[in-house]
């Protein structure tokens, strides 16, 4: 019997607005010699969703998540609540057909009720708050393909209508509001539902990183070290499946910034708020501790590609030529998946059999479609049809959508794998790199991953990701190294933070 505690540790050095929640503690019990149903790996909404979920089908399971509770991308998310997401109806509707489009909102819908469901029957104290949402155009060109929203917005069966306000103090040209879309305060929400898990007999190891999975017979056994977890069914609830597959080819891995203000003049909005520059920027406020926070998010551009700190203050100046700031509280900066098709890969994960699952490419719409996923799953797993299998299903075959995407963002990885080995600076000496930063440089001939952290020791690593063998480069921001082709995430230490490695980074002495 071991302690079970949630901590508010997250995938990076920034930190996020709901660390400030307190962290919830149990109890589990793991024994060696059991043959679970589940194996979840990954505790983020996903994972401690499809927990839940299962756990109420009758379903023994039991979750391994590398970190803590909360540490990756929920604990970074600004937890919008929406039934119209990133890809647009339109979109959907071209690639998918309208029956396809009126899917996805009626799953968009549901997935809404289900975590509003949730929240009721487990008294889960999350600031949970139904607000309308507005998306408004600045331009002819925004108000055409807002006017096209609207239009199949509605076909669709979404809320949604014309409105004569954009619910922030920006000129508009025109304005769309969507009811019933929702906020929360995410590590609020799953801690509780981490907790009710533990109490009823599920099993949570935290600081378990699964790297190898075999099929034994019947049942799998997954290994971290030593550790042995053995289970019938495996659903890896982490963003990207590890090792090489199919998604590190249909998702491209991209970072939003966000920061939560203090204002002067207390002129927060009461509601849910987006743009449509490219990229977009999105607003909302919670308050946390009797303290206002305005959240606005946006500069996003693909992992390990542009410059976190050059995010970072074109955000706080888009904020502040709108609002009358007294203090940037928090800065932090999160990662999703972009699809190439626009819709999330939810399902059966191909090649892996009849009993691996797997769910990815949410793009920024985590909160919904991570609660959708595991009920797709739970589903799948309990052997009940679920109307949204196919749409979702990775094995999926879409020839015409999202091809544009799926060229660019590989052949971007294609360069960036080539053109990294060629392009790197020489240094004489460790002592020209400052405290608190890193590069990739030449030492003795090699190319190493090096940074000096505020005492001055030096942390030099193999700059190689141990995923597909591209070059990391270093975030500043998030003091991580980021691998510019399938996302993988590696501490200062070269420890795995993000998926899909599944190995830490070679660690060079070069004192």
């Amino acid at each position: 019997m071991n302690d079970f505690v949630t901590t508010s540790a997250r995938d990076g050095s920034n930190k996020s607005l709901w660390q400030e929640a307190a962290a919830t503690s149990g109890a589990e019990t793991f024994d060696l010699n059991t043959i679970y149903d589940v194996l979840i790996v990954g505790g983020g909404i996903t994972g401690i969703t499809a927990a839940i979920l299962l756990q109420k089908q009758g379903k023994k399971v039991i979750l391994a998540e590398a970190h803590s509770i909360g540490f990756g991308t929920t604990g970074g998310t600004t937890s919008h609540l929406n039934t119209f997401f990133d890809t647009p109806y339109p979109q959907i509707e071209s690639d998918f057909g309208e029956d396809g489009a009126k899917l996805v909102a009626k799953a968009g819908k549901e997935t809404l009720d289900l975590i509003a469901s949730l929240v009721t029957e487990y008294s889960i104290d999350c600031d949970f708050q139904y607000k309308d949402g507005y998306l408004f155009s600045q331009n002819e060109k925004e108000t055409k393909q807002l006017d096209e929203i609207l239009a199949s917005s509605q076909k669709v069966g979404i809320d949604a209508t014309e409105s004569n306000i954009n619910g922030v103090p920006l000129q508009f040209d025109k304005a769309v509001v969507f009811k019933g879309q929702a906020q929360f305060h995410p590590l609020k929400y799953i801690n509780k539902l981490a907790e009710v898990f533990v109490q009823n007999d599920g099993v949570i190891l935290n600081n378990t990183f699964i790297n190898d999975l075999k099929k034994e017979g019947e049942a799998y056994t997954a290994t971290d070290g030593s550790l042995n977890i053995k289970a019938s069914q495996v659903f890896y609830a982490t963003h990207m499946p590890p090792g090489i597959n199919i998604s590190n080819f249909t998702c491209a891995p991209y970072r939003s910034y966000v920061i939560g203000v203090t204002l002067k003049d207390n002129n927060y909005p009461d509601c849910l708020s987006y743009d449509m520059k490219e990229p977009y920027h999105y607003f909302r406020t919670h308050e946390v501790n009797g303290q206002k926070y305005l959240i606005v998010g946006g500069e996003d551009h693909k992992t390990g590609h542009g410059a976190p700190e050059q995010s970072f203050a074109a955000l706080e100046e888009y904020v502040r030529g709108i609002y009358n700031v007294y203090e940037v509280a928090y800065k932090w900066s999160s990662q999703y998946y972009e699809p190439a098709d626009g819709l999330p890969y939810i399902g059966k994960m191909p090649l892996g059999g009849n009993d691996v699952f797997m769910a990815t490419g949410y793009s920024g719409n985590g909160i919904i479609f991570g609660s959708l996923s595991a009920r797709i799953i739970t589903d799948l797993i309990c052997g009940i049809e679920n109307p949204y299998e196919k749409l979702f299903s990775p094995s999926r075959i879409k020839p015409v959508a999202g091809f544009t995407e799926f060229v660019k963002e590989n052949a971007d990885v294609a360069w960036k794998f080539i053109a990294d080995r060629f392009s790197s600076e020489d240094i004489d000496s460790l002592n020209e790199l400052k405290a608190g930063d890193g590069m990739i440089a030449k030492y003795k001939g090699d190319k190493v991953a090096v940074y000096k952290d505020e005492q001055g020791t030096i942390h030099a690593l193999s700059p190689v990701c141990t995923h597909a063998k591209c070059i990391v480069s270093f975030n500043p921001e998030e003091k991580s190294w980021d691998c510019p082709c399938h996302g993988g995430r590696f501490s200062i230490d070269g420890k795995v933070l993000t998926g899909p490695p599944q190995h830490d980074l070679q660690k060079i002495d070069v004192q």
